[in-house]
C-alpha cells in the first residue's frame, strides 16, 4: 500500500512539472554510522523501499538515486549525503533532478528549508538548471487513501 502510494504521488507531482528530470533522488533521513554498524535495520529498509519504488514505477537502475540527508555533530552519518549528490551531479553536468522524501510523511522543516530551498539553490550554484522538490505523502489523495488503507486493516480485527 505505501509503495503504491509513493507511485501514483511522484507520477502525479512528475506529470505536473515543465521538465523531465534526468535523476531523481530519494532523499531519506539520515543515522549515524554507528548505529547501521550496530545493527539498525534502517538503512537497509530505506535501500528496501527505494527498490521497490523503482520495480513499481518501472524506472532503469541509475535513475533513482537513495541518499540521506539532515546529519549534525562530529559524527559520520549514513552515506551518500543529500546535499553532496545534489552537487555532485551538477558538477558532473546534469541539469535536471527531481527529490523526493519517501521516508518523511509529511512536508516539514527538513524537507521543506532543507531540500526544496537550500537543496535547489546548492544545485543550481553548482551548474544545475531545473529543480523540483515533490511534496510528501501529506499533500495529495495517495497518501490519505494509505493511511485510511492501513488503519482499517489494522483495526479489522479489534471488533
Amino acid at each position: 500500500t505505501y509503495i503504491e502510494a509513493l507511485a501514483s504521488s511522484i507520477s502525479t507531482h512528475l506529470k505536473g512539472l515543465d521538465f523531465e528530470p534526468e535523476h531523481i533522488i530519494a532523499s531519506y533521513h539520515g543515522i549515524p554510522q554507528s548505529y547501521f554498524d550496530k545493527g539498525d535495520p534502517y538503512h537497509c529498509q530505506c535501500q528496501k523501499t527505494s527498490r521497490l519504488l523503482k520495480e513499481k514505477v518501472g524506472w532503469d537502475d541509475g535513475y533513482l538515486l537513495t541518499t540521506f540527508q539532515s546529519r549534525f555533530g562530529p559524527e559520520e552519518w549514513l552515506q551518500p549525503y543529500t546535499d553532496k549528490t545534489v552537487e555532485r551531479l551538477a558538477h558532473e553536468g546534469v541539469k535536471r533532478i527531481a527529490i523526493l522524501n519517501p521516508g518523511f510523511s509529511s512536508d516539514c522543516l527538513e524537507t521543506l528549508e532543507e531540500l526544496a530551498l537550500q537543496g535547489k539553490e546548492q544545485f543550481e550554484e553548482a551548474g544545475g538548471t531545473r529543480f523540483a522538490a515533490l511534496s510528501c505523502l501529506n499533500a495529495g489523495d495517495a497518501g490519505m487513501a494509505m493511511l485510511e488503507a492501513l488503519v482499517r486493516r489494522e483495526l479489522a480485527g479489534w471488533l
